[in-house]
């Protein structure tokens, strides 16, 4: 839950559903529960940071897709609740596109055009931002996305959920040169990904090892993995740069909060030249404060949502905006 006020964040408060790491990923109806039950309280806490009361609230925004049903739901139900009670416009979010512009929060020097390297549990794609809602996806997962790989491998390892942070802790101090994992469509010609083959490989390098020699090899296998992952995503973020010759180039998603992608986009622009922007750590992970960003972008634009729309779990961010 956030509040945003001119552009400003004036709270972010997030609230992680540690259940979910117990079941080594997200079981929908755990998290709708789980939703319903902090959505009043985190709202209150929201508020309280940022020294406002929902009287002195301008608009309210929420996601609404993609994800999942029962958690949109509840979310947006809870939010059309908020607006009819204080009589405020209201404006549907999509998920993938508060993502994207979450990079404008911190980045006062960031312009239209750039490339965004959107790369989370449930998407991975590359997205040329020409403006405001002119979106255009260039290349995208034809399976896997790059965080459900990093979800699967640490499950496999028994480094629990969420996997990203584990197997970049654990990367850190591995070898990444033990085992050669494939770099998927590597040679495609398109800005295409894949990553279901590495996620394969990295199960059949596992599955003879006894628990003595997997525990031995974890931190290889993560730094392994996780470079072939890095290897992938830099490799067709420079090719998106060089067929667009757009050098403004963006970070977005949950792994855009991984240390060695970081790193080799650093790398990247150095050599390069790339104007380089990633959002705030805690802007990489879901949260409110970019969904209120995205709400004040959509108002300012002269956007809003009928309280008639409904969840749409899944929806592209090239899709019409839910807005009336």
């Amino acid at each position: 839950m956030g509040v945003v006020d001119d552009g400003k964040v004036l709270s972010n408060i997030i609230a992680s559903q540690q259940i979910h790491s117990e079941y080594g990923g997200v079981v929908p109806e755990m998290a709708s529960r789980e939703h319903e039950r902090i959505l009043a309280s985190i709202t209150t806490q929201a508020l309280e940071t940022a020294d406002r009361e929902l009287s002195d609230i301008d608009g309210i925004a929420v996601t609404a897709g993609p994800g999942l049903m029962g958690a949109l739901l509840i979310g947006m139900n809870f939010a059309k609740g908020l607006a009819l009670r204080y009589k405020l416009p209201f404006i549907g979010i999509n998920h993938i596109e508060a993502h994207l512009l979450a990079n404008f929060i911190d980045n006062d020097a960031l312009e239209y055009p750039f490339l965004c390297l959107l790369v989370s549990g449930g998407h991975t794609q590359i997205i040329q931002v020409n403006g405001y809602d002119d979106y255009h996806i260039l290349g995208t997962t034809i399976d896997d996305a790059a965080g459900e790989a990093f979800d699967k491998v640490a499950r496999l390892l028994g480094l629990g959920y969420p996997g990203g942070p584990p197997v970049d802790r654990f990367a850190r101090v591995g070898s990444a040169e033990r085992y050669d994992f494939p770099r998927g469509l590597s040679d495609s010609g398109d800005l295409n990904f894949s990553f279901s083959g590495l996620k394969t490989a990295v199960l059949y390098t596992i599955q003879p090892m006894d628990a003595e020699t997997r525990a031995k090899q974890t931190l290889d296998i993560c730094a392994s993995f996780q470079a072939a992952v890095v290897d992938t995503l830099t490799t067709k973020i420079r090719k998106a740069v060089e067929e667009t010759e757009i050098t403004a180039v963006t970070l977005a998603g949950g792994v855009a909060a991984n240390s060695q992608l970081r790193s080799t986009m650093d790398d990247l622009r150095d050599a390069f030249g790339l104007e380089l922007y990633y959002p705030d750590l805690s802007l990489c992970i879901d949260n409110g404060a970019m969904i209120a960003y995205a709400g004040w972008e959509g108002f300012r634009h002269g956007q809003s949502s009928s309280l008639d729309i409904t969840a749409m779990p899944r929806i592209s961010i090239s899709s019409p905006i839910f807005t009336s």
